[in-house]
């Protein structure tokens, strides 16, 4: 289904996306729900015409209209500048220089349009001994100390997926980065470059940590820390039937809700003090131990309802189906596929999902002519492949 209606808080911005995987097209997507005409440039080879009409699986790519160029050819690079000279920003996640070498840099896009805010996302940044290099979010992880912080006590550090580095340290980073450029331009700034280094964004989201070890409340050994699963009252523990729940009962209050909800200790387990970390190891296996004397979902209808802090660890498919998310919407279903709504929320300037993944080149002649490209140019582009 396709809502043309313009809604959300970035209504009448346009966007122009170098097709990209991973952080890049979740900043378009973020962008894109929150209400921004976002254009996604493919790649010829990508087009496959017989798809037109259904929605591309990767969600990522939601929101948007594609058209497909070769970005080597004269004719590619032409069309490219063409969507440029209306729009407000562009993103792309090359390494370094690739644009420059496509005749597609930020000079040559300031030529046709100075107003363009030009979004960068590298792993690396634009500068630096890494950044002519391919790297991944586990090592852009590894770098800022992120990935040291993450796993039990005396072993090894464990990946946390990828949305850490590539969702939180790049994708988001870069999504505020062009909105606050937007910002500044529409103040009357002339158009710049938003270097989106996921180095530096994860670094960044690491702030905290950085500050509770300079106040002594941090430990550098992974796992045995108040966050990071040391502490016995912030951990998962495993229920009768193999299933999870996660624990988060930080504040003493919270605890105590904790403690007279389940009847915690068990006999013969010693309710020892929290507050000492050499009683948490003990601490640990009495919990667990208690756990386990019920199911998870036992467990939670008992405590959910409550300042316990308790949680079950639900799976992919379970997740749309809590309570509280449903009764949110925090899932949305959209042409047929479930997939997670647009967030956050506005009050004023509501957000939707307009549009599916389109498939690569769907909207090529329709774009190029929204530009001035009539069809005698058009069929002449498409001659030469410049585009698909």
């Amino acid at each position: 289904m396709t809502d043309d209606a313009v809604t959300g808080p970035l209504a009448g911005v346009r966007v122009i996306e170098l097709a990209g995987i991973g952080p890049g097209p979740f900043t378009a997507m973020m962008l894109a729900d929150l209400g921004a005409d976002v254009v996604r440039v493919d790649r010829v080879g990508d087009v496959n015409p017989s798809a037109f009409g259904t929605p591309h699986p990767d969600l990522l790519n939601r929101g948007r209209r594609s058209i497909a160029v070769d970005l080597k050819s004269a004719g590619g690079r032409e069309a490219v500048l063409a969507l440029l000279a209306d729009a407000d920003a562009l993103i792309e996640g090359f390494r370094p220089g690739v644009t420059e070498r496509l005749g597609l840099g930020p000079a040559d896009c300031h030529a046709v349009n100075p107003r363009l805010v030009y979004g960068r996302m590298t792993g690396w940044g634009q500068d630096g001994p890494a950044a002519p290099y391919a790297g991944h979010d586990i090592d852009y992880l590894a770098l800022t100390g992120a990935l040291h912080g993450i796993g039990r006590a005396g072993e090894r550090p464990v990946p946390p997926m990828n949305l850490l580095g590539d969702f939180g340290g790049g994708g988001m980073m870069l999504a505020l980065g062009l909105v606050s450029a937007l910002y500044a331009v529409r103040g009357g700034a002339p158009g710049q470059v938003v270097d989106a280094a996921i180095v530096d964004g994860v670094a960044v989201l690491g702030t905290q940590i950085h500050a509770l070890r300079r106040i002594g409340m941090w430990q550098d050994p992974r796992g045995v820390n108040l966050l990071d699963g040391g502490a016995p009252f912030y951990d998962t523990y495993e229920c009768a039937d193999g299933r999870y729940l996660a624990v988060g009962a930080l504040e003493p209050r919270f605890y105590d809700e904790l403690v007279q909800r389940t009847g915690f200790p068990m006999h013969p387990d010693e309710a020892l003090d929290r507050t000492d970390p050499a009683n948490w190891p003990a601490l640990r296996e009495s919990w667990g131990r208690l756990f386990r004397t019920r199911t998870r979902d036992e467990w939670t209808a008992l405590l959910s309802a409550s300042d316990a802090c308790v949680a079950p660890v639900l799976d992919w498919t379970e997740a749309p189906e809590h309570p509280h998310l449903a009764a949110r919407g925090t899932y949305t279903e959209s042409d047929g596929v479930l997939q997670p709504a647009p967030a956050p929320r506005f009050s004023g300037t509501p957000t939707a999902l307009r549009r599916p993944p389109p498939q690569p080149g769907e909207h090529t002649d329709e774009l190029l002519a929204e530009v001035g490209f009539d069809a005698e140019r058009i069929a002449a582009l498409r001659a030469s492949g410049a585009v698909a």
